[in-house]
């Protein structure tokens, strides 16, 4: 026994045996001698023993007073600590049982021989040195495994420190020369357990030399037998969880003994090894080198087929062959993680393992229709268990899966290992795959445009701009995926971006039909890839800043380069495959929407024409005109506008506005488009305002190139009033539009005049016919109002020839100008008798001449008064008497 009843058990051992350490495992040994050594041997069977068992380092040298100061066995410690490092090696129970009847032989042979028992056992225990070389399963039978044990034996005298220990042991070893154990029986029990039965093995005949530095090979096969598994079970799990901070193991034997001629009859041995946390091995790390999907079947069952090849290091020096084994593949469902639901059903080819090697284990997995609780959404969420798995694995997070034996024996697998595993449920971490690029393209096609409903809630997705478009994605297929996979619906919520600040949020979250094509990726990318299209329409777009809003507006309208808008996304795809329907949820995708500027910025490319004009309303200031515009899109997009309205002002002052309801434009020409204008100078800008506005009319009606400038305002779109106003800031100014006068049905069409300032008049007065005797005239009026009269209530008129007065008009009686072609009344005419003008009126009696025409002119039309200039050329006049 050693001097130090608190010394470890498999401490280190030294010179000084107060600076021994403390390790983390203990061993006790009790020994029952023989009838004839029982009053020898009992006072040390029940004591605890405190002493290390054996050396930590083998030291093969003889005889020496010297403690050696290395520490004691190596070999066990490596055993002890598991695979933490790689030069560690691990502890195997068999290796244990081995150990405990070396030791416990050579206790009873030194107790036996000597009459110091107590010496003998502290020699025995100190001295002696087991390096295991190999252990390895050399079968699997039907109740349990067939091991073989190989090592090397050594009594190393140097190992204990007390000199007068050291020399009796010594000298009884020599005596003794040699030990053999007969064919024993050994018991490994876990008393923590409720003492269950691990396991039992048949150690054959060992002889060993037992004096010091003499090294005995032992090579012996042991059959191991599983005990109760159900115990051992719960002792797997415990570990698999966690739950496991230490393990005490007990070994008990009745060993036959002799040393030459003579026996010792049978000893009675036990031995108890306490194994902390950090010496009980952990799950080996793994890598997964090849996995594989496609489409099988299996026992008449179609479904998906996984090929898996897993590459693991064995650090142990330990060899055999794991049997074919099978295992279902379990996921948590939506309780708790006791909650497993089965996805495929997985088996294992048999699996060579060899000593400090790589071991490849090849698994293949089946799994058939995924079974409804596995697709279903959980509880008061929108995802459920396969959402769950898929989202981490395309996110390239780990994912744990659970791995439960199969309850179904594999050929050739003895029943014990199908029992043992059935009820095992391990956790295996499998790494995810981060899909940056699954989808390569991301583009919109045929895109139309809509203004948000006025009328509409703000909440509501109608009270935002909308886009209808046809979304097609490219997506490059993981090199894994050997199956048919077809895509019948799509969904996402889109971020769209201008030079890399972001504009707002694309609503595309309600489902969308959708077809997939199977394709060759482009020639810069390897694999095949799915053409996936989609038609979406109406997905509101929510504007989130209203500076890069008013950037990209700036750009379409002005630029003269394509407008790139970026676009990323969380994909939701609903696949249809073997294993059935199932979406796929977050798939990040990123692409870039080019929108081609309006026609280079030249707004005038419109080219808006207006006719059909109809009053609608009048008041002393204002007119409520009905119109039809025709107008040509030289862009690609469509737009829908279901309500706007839009100042028009003339250098910054506020004339009127316009509004436009339910108005579909596409590319090209547009026809009969439905605008209704409110004229009211007055009203919008007061004085200034009626100012301004006649004199655009003036300008008008005399033909000079007019503009009106065109800006949105708070109030266009009432549901969007931060639309109106950021669309505020840009002014549209187009030429005003033309009206075109009906033609008079009673003379040909004649020719346009040539191109001179003036000359592109609307063309109101037709012609005019001066009679010289009565001195007046009368005009031929073009009305451009198809169904409202208007009224002329004064005119103040000179008209010239070659720049010369001719004559003059004062006319203050109101006449009605009716829709179409109309003449005046005579009106009295003062001729300028003695200039060149008038000569020039007589001269073309009964014939025509061209005269210019300057007037003032009152306008009525309703309650809408106002007066206007009027400046024509050209106008032919025809003179009778």
């Amino acid at each position: 026994m050693s001097d130090d009843p608190g010394a470890p058990l498999l401490g280190n051992s030294g010179a000084d045996k107060n600076e021994r350490q403390r390790p983390d495992s203990q061993r006790s040994t009790h020994s029952a001698g023989s009838d004839r050594s029982k009053r020898s041997v009992r006072s040390s069977a029940h004591s605890e023993e405190s002493t290390p068992l054996l050396s930590r380092n083998v030291n093969h040298g003889n005889y020496g007073d010297a403690p050696d100061q290395q520490t004691a066995t190596s070999s066990l410690r490596s055993l002890q600590e598991g695979g933490s490092k790689k030069e560690k090696n691990p502890k195997r129970w068999p290796t244990i049982i081995a150990l405990t009847v070396l030791t416990l032989v050579v206790l009873a042979i030194l107790g036996l021989g000597f009459a110091a028992p107590e010496v003998a056992e502290q020699y025995a225990k100190e001295a002696m040195v087991f390096e295991p070389a190999a252990l390895s399963i050399d079968s699997f039978t039907a109740s349990g495994v067939r091991a073989r044990v190989q090592g090397d034996f050594t009594m190393d005298a140097s190992k204990v420190p007390k000199k007068p220990v050291r020399d009796l042991g010594r000298f009884g070893t020599w005596v003794a020369r040699a030990v053999e154990s007969k064919p024993t029986r050994v018991e490994v029990y876990l008393p923590e357990y409720g003492n269950i039965l691990l396991g039992t093995a048949e150690i054959p005949s060992i002889v060993v030399d037992i004096r010091n530095g003499h090294t005995t090979h032992l090579d012996f096969v042991s059959d191991l037998t599983a005990g109760d598994l159900a115990g051992v079970r719960r002792v797997a799990n415990d570990w698999l969880e966690g739950r496991l901070s230490q393990l005490a193991v007990r070994a008990n034997a009745n060993v036959p003994i002799k040393s030459g001629i003579f026996g010792f009859g049978t000893q009675r041995l036990s031995e108890s090894v306490v194994f902390k946390a950090n010496e009980i091995p952990v799950i080996p790390q793994y890598k997964i080198g090849r996995l594989q999907f496609s489409e099988a079947v299996l026992n008449g069952d179609k479904g998906m087929l996984a090929n898996v090849s897993l590459a693991v290091r064995n650090e142990f020096p330990v060899e055999f062959e794991v049997p074919r084994l099978s295992f279902d593949i379990l996921v948590p469902g939506c309780l708790t993680n006791d909650n497993f639901l089965v996805l495929a059903e997985a088996t294992t080819a048999e699996v060579p393992i060899k000593p400090k090697t790589n071991v490849d284990v090849k698994v293949s997995g089946f799994a058939r229709q995924l079974p409804k609780t596995l697709i279903t959404a959980c509880p008061d969420t929108q995802t459920s268990p396969i959402d769950r798995l898929l989202r981490s694995y395309i996110e390239g997070k780990e994912t744990l899966v659970y791995v439960r034996g199969s309850s179904t024996p594999s050929p050739g697998t003895p029943e014990w290992v199908t029992d043992f595993i059935r009820d095992v449920v391990v956790p295996v971490p499998f790494p995810g795959h981060e899909f940056k690029d699954l989808i390569r393209n991301f583009t919109l096609a045929n895109v139309h445009f809509g203004l948000p409903d006025p009328f509409a809630d703000q909440k509501s997705p109608k009270s935002k701009p909308r886009i209808s478009a046809t979304v097609k994605a490219l997506i490059g297929l993981p090199e894994e995926i050997r199956f048919p996979i077809d895509v019948a619906r799509v969904r996402a919520d889109s971020d769209v971006f201008f030079e890399g600040k972001k504009l707002g949020d694309l609503d595309l979250s309600k489902w969308q039909h959708a077809n997939s094509t199977r394709t060759v990726l482009p020639d810069d990318d390897e694999g095949e890839g799915l053409l996936v299209q989609s038609i979406v329409k109406d997905a509101p777009l929510e504007i989130t800043d209203d500076d890069v809003f008013a950037d990209v507006v700036q750009a379409l309208l002005f630029g003269d380069k394509p407008v790139i808008l970026g676009v990323k996304a969380n994909v939701d795809v609903e696949t249809e495959t073997v294993l059935g329907k199932f979406v796929v949820r977050s798939i990040p995708a990123q692409g870039k929407v080019f929108v081609k500027p309006i026609s280079g910025g030249n707004v005038t490319t419109f080219s808006p024409q207006v006719g059909g004009l109809e009053i609608l309303d009048t008041t002393k200031t204002s007119l409520t005109i009905g119109a039809k515009v025709n107008l040509t899109n030289p862009t690609e997009y469509a737009a829908t506008v279901p309500y706007i309205d839009i100042n028009i002002s003339v250098n910054d002052t506020i004339l009127g506005h316009a509004t436009a309801q339910d108005v579909s434009i596409v590319p090209g020409p547009n026809h009969n488009l439905a605008v209704v204008a409110n004229w009211d100078p007055h009203g919008q800008s007061g004085k200034k305002g009626a100012h301004i506005g006649s004199e655009l009319l003036s300008q008008y009606i005399s033909g000079y190139n007019t503009t009106l400038t065109l800006r949105t305002h708070a109030h266009s779109i009432p549901s969007q009033p931060r639309l109106g106003r950021t669309l505020s800031i840009f002014n549209i100014t187009i030429p005003t539009p033309k009206l075109t006068p009906p033609p008079n049905p009673n003379r040909p069409i004649r020719p346009d005049p040539p191109e001179e300032p003036g000359s592109s008049a609307p063309h109101f007065i037709d012609d005019a016919v001066f009679h010289l005797i009565t001195s007046t005239a009368v005009l031929t009026l073009l009305s451009p109002l198809p169904h409202t009269s208007l009224y002329i209530t004064s005119v103040a008129a000179t008209a010239y020839y070659n720049s010369t007065p001719v004559g003059g008009i004062e006319y203050d009686v109101p006449f009605e100008v009716p829709p179409g072609v109309s003449e005046t009344p005579r009106l009295p005419v003062d001729w300028d008798l003695g200039s060149v003008g008038y000569d020039a009126v007589r001269k073309a009696l009964n014939g025509e001449l061209k005269v210019e025409a300057e007037a003032k002119v009152g306008v009525k039309v309703g309650r809408w008064r106002e007066r206007v200039w009027y400046v024509g050329k050209g106008i032919g006049a025809r003179v009778k008497l």
